[in-house]
């Protein structure tokens, strides 16, 4: 069975709403900014209520934000 691993643009999408701060993410969403940096570092995936929040943030839909790649691992 393949690995599936949770790949994101928030770095880009952070960059693209007036150079977002990860700290302001994390505050929009109500999560630490060492947890923005570990979803966009690939380190965790978020929950799907953290997902959702987090899209809803930038007023993207699920998919523009969150891909899945499959892994050989």
């Amino acid at each position: 069975m393949e690995k599936i691993v949770i790949g994101n643009h928030i770095r880009r999408l952070r960059f693209d709403h007036n150079e977002m701060t990860q700290q302001e993410l994390a505050d929009k969403v109500g999560v630490t900014r060492q947890t923005i940096v570990a979803i966009e570092k690939g380190k965790y995936s978020p929950s799907l209520e953290l997902a959702f929040r987090i899209a809803l943030t930038f007023g993207l839909p699920l998919e523009a934000v969150f891909f899945v790649e499959e892994s050989n691992g």
